[in-house]
């Protein structure tokens, strides 16, 4: 994947394009998704939060990163993800974002950012 080289590695790649796609996600989800140890995709979350690219918030007793919007890094790093995302086919976006994380609006569609 193109992002991989851009972001240093797959499972920065995979950590960014997951959040993307969800607004906010947790270490398990991600690796339930590509069948890999929840560990390293952690230690990559951690990575992002302590460089100030996410943010944590503890619910229950998982911690769900997302976007820091009050990082100057964030807007070019969705941009470059928004290229990637908006390149993926429908079909691919299925196979990458298999699981659903909550109920969708009424409305809104499937795939697809509004």
């Amino acid at each position: 994947m193109i992002l991989d080289g851009i972001f240093g590695n797959k499972t920065a790649s995979r950590v960014l394009l997951h959040l993307f796609h969800y607004n906010e996600i947790h270490s398990a989800a991600i690796a339930k998704d590509y069948a890999l140890a929840p560990t390293p995709i952690r230690m990559q979350l951690e990575r992002f939060e302590k460089a100030g690219i996410l943010v944590a918030k503890n619910v229950g007793r998982t911690r769900v990163f997302s976007f820091n919007q009050k990082s100057p890094f964030v807007k070019p790093i969705k941009g470059i993800l928004e290229i990637f995302y908006n390149s993926l086919t429908i079909e691919e976006k299925e196979k990458i974002f298999s699981a659903r994380r909550r109920p969708r609006e009424k409305g809104k569609p499937v795939y697809g950012r509004t």
